[in-house]
C-alpha cells in the first residue's frame, strides 16, 4: 500500500519527516529562552533537527534519483529492442 492510497499513513510520513524536526527544534528555542545551563541544549537540539530534516531531504532525493535511474535504464532496453528512443 503506497503513502498516496492511505491517508493515514501520509499524515504520518509528514509527522515523522517534519514533525519530529519542527518538535525538536521548538523545544531548542524554549531552552533557549530559559537560558543558563539548558542554553547548551537548545543548542544542540536546534543542530540535531537540522540534521534529522537534512537526512529526510537526502533520503527523498535518493529515492527519486533511483527512481530517474530505473527509468532510463527501461528506455534503454527498449532503444535495444526497436532501435528507437522511447518518446521521439
Amino acid at each position: 500500500m503506497t503513502a498516496g492510497r492511505n491517508p493515514y499513513r501520509r499524515i504520518g510520513l509528514l509527522g515523522v519527516r517534519y514533525g519530529i524536526p519542527l518538535a525538536m527544534t521548538v523545544a531548542g528555542i524554549v531552552c533557549l529562552v530559559i537560558g543558563g545551563d539548558a542554553a547548551g541544549t537548545g543548542v544542540v537540539l536546534i543542530g540535531s533537527a537540522g540534521m534529522v530534516l537534512l537526512i529526510n531531504v537526502l533520503f527523498r532525493l535518493s529515492l527519486v534519483s533511483n527512481r530517474e535511474r530505473e527509468q532510463e535504464e527501461q528506455a534503454r532496453e527498449e532503444f535495444e529492442r526497436s532501435g528507437r528512443w522511447p518518446g521521439e
